[in-house]
């Protein structure tokens, strides 16, 4: 068997050369190259991938959500609660099944309501994407 060799690191070359004080301080200048080469990466990756934007699009539909359903709670549920039997808005309308003396309740109207929720969020998203033209961003020119 040959003997075998090891490519020499900044760390064992400064060690060599200056002793254990020179492979403290290689070794702190090499953590700190790979500090910043992680820093320009990642950097790299926010603009390359468009993380920001991805960002600002989930905090924008969180709130666009809050307020859909609250306009669902306060006007849509109440208006479709008058049209349908029974007291209450959309959100309390239920029904109930009784077998063998256990009884089941189905809130069917809270479900409408979330259903009602999603379709408007979905409108508004699609409008808005339309409407702004931010769906040609996204294509790459070619």
């Amino acid at each position: 068997m040959g003997k075998q060799t090891y490519k020499d690191t900044p760390v064992t070359i400064a060690a060599k050369s200056a002793g254990a004080k020179g492979a403290a301080t290689a070794r702190a200048s090499l953590l700190k190259d790979r500090a910043r080469e992680h820093a320009a990466g990642f950097m790299s990756f926010v603009r390359e991938q468009g993380v920001v934007g991805l960002a600002v699009g989930l905090v924008l539909g969180v709130q666009v959500k809050a307020v859909v359903d609250q306009l669902v709670a306060s006007f849509v549920n109440p208006i479709i609660g008058l049209l349908l039997p029974g007291k209450g808005d959309l959100a309390s309308k239920a029904f109930t099944i009784s077998i063998g003396g256990k009884h089941a309740v189905f809130m069917y109207g809270a479900f409408v309501a979330v259903i009602i929720s999603f379709l408007t969020v979905a409108a508004v998203v699609y409008f808005a994407v339309k409407g702004l033209k931010l769906d040609k961003l996204d294509k790459k020119k070619g």
